[in-house]
């Protein structure tokens, strides 16, 4: 069954255009391909990333937000209940007055003191403004550093300019080690997010949308890697980033209460994002992806609206993110 479902998984018709095999991928000719295996490196790499997050947030972020004037403030842990601790997984972690009562008389202590357990625990439950910062330092740094990157890498590439370029000779465009790097860079990125869900900044409004936008980030990037889009491919990677790393600047400094400093990267994070996610991103990417490869190929691929698919719902994303901006925008403007 296995070996079935890869057959049909990397079956020609889904990825390449007619006439086309994955035998025409092999290097040749000074023609270097990307290769589906070489994805398997992404998870050491988002291993490594997960390395550096742990040095970079205790030796750069902690003095970094001392210096800011963040306090780091040591919650209170409660005393190990059992009783308490299953009602506080499984049931509730705001109990009533009644509720109370009953675990009272079955733990047998004070009311006072099961509220003081329960207050408690729930306190553990709040990430610290320290730790916010911490996470908004290492994505800042990542973002920052894969925008200059992703600038340097394509700057003096003629498809960077002309986006009709992305198609000239498709598809047999030969692989670059910028973009190899570039491309093992974001993947394992957006692993290593998925790998720390469970224990970063829970965000309550959003937190679907990030699990929705990093698998559809990851199969993305996977996929055009496989398809050898990948000219395309660094050009969204680009677009996405150069606008999330002020967002993360703007949230280190309203946790440092540095309020003036706050709203000006804020309203520079709103231009950006509206610029790259709401013109840039629909009418240069979506239209490379939608409408230019009607002139290259009579037959659109399967691959076409899987990738363009997904695409959209980047794009869904990108308005329901900046009907929020918005709300945040109009708010700061006319309620101050």
């Amino acid at each position: 069954i296995l070996k079935t479902l890869n057959s049909w998984f990397w079956w020609e018709n889904i990825w390449m255009p007619i006439n086309v095999t994955w035998a025409h991928f092999v290097d040749r000719d000074g023609l270097v391909f990307p290769k589906p295996h070489q994805l398997y490196a992404t998870i050491p790499y988002a291993i490594v990333l997960l390395i550096i997050r742990f040095f970079s947030e205790r030796y750069v972020a902690i003095p970094l937000a001392k210096a800011l004037g963040i306090k780091n403030v040591r919650r209170v842990k409660p005393q190990p209940n059992p009783v308490l601790e299953s009602y506080f997984r499984e049931c509730s972690k705001h109990p009533s007055q009644s509720e109370i009562q009953g675990l009272a008389k079955k733990c047998n202590c004070t009311v006072h003191m099961v509220e003081k357990w329960f207050r408690r625990r729930r306190n553990l439950e709040i990430p610290t403004v320290l730790r916010k910062f911490q996470e908004a330092f290492w994505r800042f740094s990542f973002y920052l550093i894969s925008s200059i990157a992703g600038f340097i890498f394509l700057y003096d590439k003629p498809w960077f300019y002309d986006i009709w370029q992305t198609w000239v000779g498709y598809p047999f465009q030969t692989l670059l080690p910028s973009q190899y790097w570039y491309y093992m860079a974001e993947i394992s990125f957006y692993w290593s997010l998925l790998f720390t869900l469970g224990i970063d900044n829970k965000r309550k409004a959003d937190f679907l949308a990030h699990v929705v936008h990093h698998l559809a980030a990851i199969g993305l990037m996977s996929g055009s890697w496989c398809g050898n889009y990948v000219r395309l491919g660094t050009l969204v990677m680009f677009v996405h980033d150069t606008a999330d790393f002020w967002l993360e600047a703007a949230k280190m400094f309203n946790y440092a209460r540095w309020e003036k400093t706050c709203n000006m990267l804020f309203i520079i994070f709103s231009i950006a994002f509206f610029i790259t996610r709401i013109i840039l991103f629909p009418f240069w990417i979506l239209r490379a992806t939608l409408y230019q490869p009607t002139y290259y190929s009579t037959t659109p691929v399967i691959a076409y609206f899987l990738f363009n698919g997904q695409l959209l719902i980047l794009q869904g994303l990108h308005l329901y993110w900046g009907y929020l901006i918005f709300k945040i925008l109009r708010r700061f403007i006319f309620l101050k």
